[in-house]
């Protein structure tokens, strides 16, 4: 006899706090210095504008995600999701880092070439070692062909 009552009870409690939080009203506004506001209690009297929101479970209320929309994605989906992310992100990171190099590399070469170039047109005398160790004035044929080799670097690395 005494299992009956608390059973009834138990009832009540369930069906009190389904009521409840069906008829439950959530108020979304924005305050006098522009913020959102979200909350259980209706606005002040200083609100600019305000709105009512249907809890997602209330009888009558519109469904929560428009037709046609996946279902919600469980947490190891969105953990996976995020992690995919995140691996995008560190790809792309790495492929900006290199072409950064690539260009850095590039522009160096450039000025290096351009530099030799300058400085073969120019009238000075060059020096080269030979293979036996021996320093050599550099002729005008050595002179000319550096010179080319120079230019087609230029043409390589400045365009």
């Amino acid at each position: 006899m005494t299992m009956k009552p608390a059973l009834i009870f138990a009832l009540f409690l369930v069906s009190t706090a389904t009521i409840g939080s069906a008829h439950a009203q959530i108020y979304q506004w924005k305050d006098s210095s522009g913020r959102t506001v979200i909350s259980d209690s209706p606005p002040p009297g200083k609100a600019r504008s305000s709105r009512e929101i249907a809890p997602a479970d209330a009888p009558g209320s519109a469904p929560a995600a428009p037709s046609g929309a996946s279902t919600p994605k469980s947490l190891s989906e969105q953990n996976v999701e995020f992690k995919k992310r995140q691996q995008e992100a560190r790809e792309k990171s790495d492929k900006d880092a290199k072409s950064s190099e690539a260009a850095t590399r590039k522009r160096e070469n450039c000025e290096s070439a351009k530099s030799a170039v300058t400085a073969l047109e120019s009238e000075r005398r060059f020096v080269v070692t030979s293979e036996n160790g021996e320093d050599k004035v550099m002729d005008d044929s050595q002179r000319e062909a550096e010179l080319n080799r120079a230019r087609q670097a230029v043409s390589e690395s400045c365009n």
